[in-house]
């Protein structure tokens, strides 16, 4: 007798999710979204942006102080590739750079929303 294995339908919302996981899916949403969250600092790091706006970096640091310079660059290199925050650079002496959440990282409010609220909920 041989072996076969449970297929999934590839249609409805979680499609592109469903199959054998070898490696991380680029056109399943959920591993999308988990790619643009990963990092143990990244949800402290949106927080941030969500409460107060526009950020400096040394204002990024002071407020996430047990972060390290280079986890914080990490974490702000990561959102920008991902296209969740923007880089502003004012030409002035000192030159200024600024960070704010574009409307894609605005949107990630309520993921950041559940996950507290799931982690927050007793355990069964």
């Amino acid at each position: 007798m041989t072996h076969q294995a449970v297929g999934y339908a590839q249609d409805g919302p979680l499609g592109a999710c469903l199959g054998p996981a070898v490696e991380p899916n680029p056109d399943c949403p959920v591993e999308v979204t988990l790619a643009t969250l990963r990092g143990r600092w990244t949800p402290l790091v949106l927080l941030e942006f969500l409460r107060n706006g526009e950020r400096s970096y040394s204002e990024l640091a002071a407020a996430l102080s047990r972060l390290s310079d280079k986890v914080l660059s990490d974490r702000l290199a990561q959102l920008t590739e991902a296209g969740v925050i923007e880089r502003h650079r004012t030409p002035s002496w000192p030159p200024r750079v600024t960070y704010t959440l574009t409307e894609r990282g605005r949107a990630l409010a309520p993921v950041l929303e559940t996950l507290w609220s799931w982690g927050a909920a007793e355990s069964p």
